[in-house]
């Protein structure tokens, strides 16, 4: 047996030491506490031996307030960067190492990290961060935090150019939030996973609440209150599956297409449990995502924000093996109106379809904007414009099915035909008006109801009138607002079928540095 080369067994016992990050002890800490390491995580998320590693030999560079000791030179320092792939496909990740220093983000941390995001966008694929930190090295100052706008600046730049998604595996706070924030999809981990600005015990200290951090900040919180997040998962395990499985929907960078994907699932089957899923009363609820999932190919739905502001459904599917973008209003919750969260939760998801060249199906029934102060004095106006803003500006295939209801400035905001849609679509059982039935009865003939003797009956008989007018599609088709009225259980054939026709839809802005979205 050939000696193995001194050179060649000190690099391998130097790969081996990098691998342990903080040490063995450590590493034991973070699995008492629920948690992966740095690479345990990488092995799950990355296909088998994929991973590339880089910059697994650079220490930190930090001398003052004892960090010149040797055994806080850690070889890769407290992030592991490179690349490797989901399903094949190229992927760029970075992954904190808790292990490390508590994951503090360093100056060497901080340049291993924008090294790895300036490669994702000249190579043109996604980049992933794993975060699990305890914010920026306080020993290093203003150098580490230098760092932070360092890597903010990259996640801007990389914006709509590749897609970026961020999994929370432990804290992130401070500063640190602002790059999770900068990218398109936020993952968590319930019970393990955080982020703040300022912490339990600053608050405490300068407003006097006292709170807990899964309160303030844990999965449940950021996924149903706040917003920040869009998906919350029950273990690392299941975090790491989910962004695979939204990876597949997604194409590398902003001039591919989405990845294709064969199906079994008839392009031509028919549902006929559409044609009697709305109910006959226009005020009963029923549940838009069983709509979509008797639609949609093989019934996978993947809904994005699902705990936030649930009256708007945004997510991705599959049609005839294309990936689409779907927004829905749901009549089950809140009758599937507009509000602020709703209206900022559709913008933002339709701006990323449009950044990646994912079709926009939209599906329609609401009743208008919320009314109420707190929706006027929080701003209706200004968030219902980003929703609007968002539709106007897209230029991906855009189309429309209009089940129920499309009421006031809400049918125009949902892509109606006035702003760019593609193909406008309406089941037999849709409904176009100013407002609802009852608000127009009450305004048109309020003289004639003010003099009734029996106001009640004269109200019920002009509700009545008014719905058989427009409780129907054809004043909108009649006009060609509306393409063409369809029997609800050839929605999917028809629809995939439209997506074939517009595959080579060009269209375009006029020529702009950018707009000013009403933010």
């Amino acid at each position: 047996m050939t000696e193995l080369d001194p050179k060649i067994a000190a690099l391998r016992a130097k790969r081996a030491q990098g691998r342990l990050g903080g040490g063995q002890d450590r590493i034991d800490r973070q699995h008492e506490s629920g948690k992966l390491t740095a690479r345990e995580r990488l092995d799950i998320l990355l296909d088998p031996g994929s991973f590339r590693e880089i910059d697994a030999f650079v220490v930190q560079r930090g001398r003052d307030f004892g960090m010149d000791d040797p055994d806080k030179q850690f070889l890769g320092d407290s992030v592991v960067t490179g690349w490797g792939t989901v399903d094949g496909r190229l992927i760029y990740v970075y992954s904190q190492d808790f292990t490390v220093l508590g994951g503090s983000l360093s100056e060497v941390h901080a340049e291993k990290i924008v090294k790895i995001m300036e490669m994702a966008m000249k190579n043109g694929a996604p980049i992933i961060g794993i975060n699990d930190s305890g914010g920026a090295r306080i020993q290093e100052g203003v150098v580490s935090l230098d760092g932070f706008a360092s890597i903010f600046l990259r996640n801007t730049l990389a914006s709509g150019v590749v897609p970026q998604l961020s999994a929370i595996m432990g804290p992130c706070a401070g500063g640190a939030v602002y790059s999770p924030a900068l990218t398109d999809f936020i993952f968590m981990v319930k019970d393990t996973s955080h982020m703040f600005v300022t912490g339990p015990d600053v608050i405490r200290q300068v407003t006097r609440e006292v709170v807990t951090k899964e309160a303030l900040g844990g999965a449940v919180t950021h996924s149903s209150v706040s917003g920040v997040s869009h998906f919350a998962t029950e273990s690392e395990e299941d975090c790491l599956f989910l962004i695979r499985e939204l990876l597949s929907y997604l194409p590398q960078n902003n001039l591919e297409d989405p990845p294709f994907v064969p199906t079994q699932d008839d392009p031509l089957r028919v549902e006929e449990a559409l044609d009697s899923i709305v109910p006959d009363n226009p005020n009963k609820p029923y549940d838009m995502k069983e709509v979509l999932r008797l639609i949609v190919d093989d019934r996978r739905f993947l809904e994005v924000h699902e705990h936030y502001a649930p009256n708007v459904v945004v997510g991705f599917a599959r049609l005839g093996g294309h990936s689409v973008g779907i927004i829905a209003n749901q009549p089950a919750v809140l009758a599937g109106v507009l509000d602020i969260e709703s209206s900022e939760k559709a913008a933002r998801f339709i701006r990323f379809c449009d950044a990646f060249n994912i079709p926009i199906i939209t599906f329609e029934d609401v009743p208008g904007f919320m009314p109420g102060v707190a929706q006027e004095h929080g701003g209706i106006i200004r968030s219902g414009a980003k929703l609007l803003f968002a539709y106007c500006e897209a230029t991906v295939p855009k189309i429309t099915v209009v089940t129920r209801k499309a009421y006031g400035g809400a049918y125009c905001v949902m892509n109606s035909a006035a702003v760019r849609a593609d193909l406008n679509l309406a089941w037999p059982t849709a409904e176009f008006a100013v407002m609802g039935p009852e608000g127009a009865v009450n305004i048109v003939f309020k003289r004639e109801l003010d003099k009734a003797e029996d106001a009640d009956s004269l109200r019920a008989k002009l509700v009545a009138e008014y719905r058989e007018r427009f409780a129907n599609p054809y004043v909108a088709a009649s006009r060609g607002y509306i393409d063409d009225i369809i029997e609800p259980r050839d929605t999917r054939p028809r629809l995939i079928n439209a997506l074939e026709m517009l595959r080579n839809k060009r269209d375009s802005n006029p020529p702009r540095k950018h707009g000013n979205i009403p933010l």
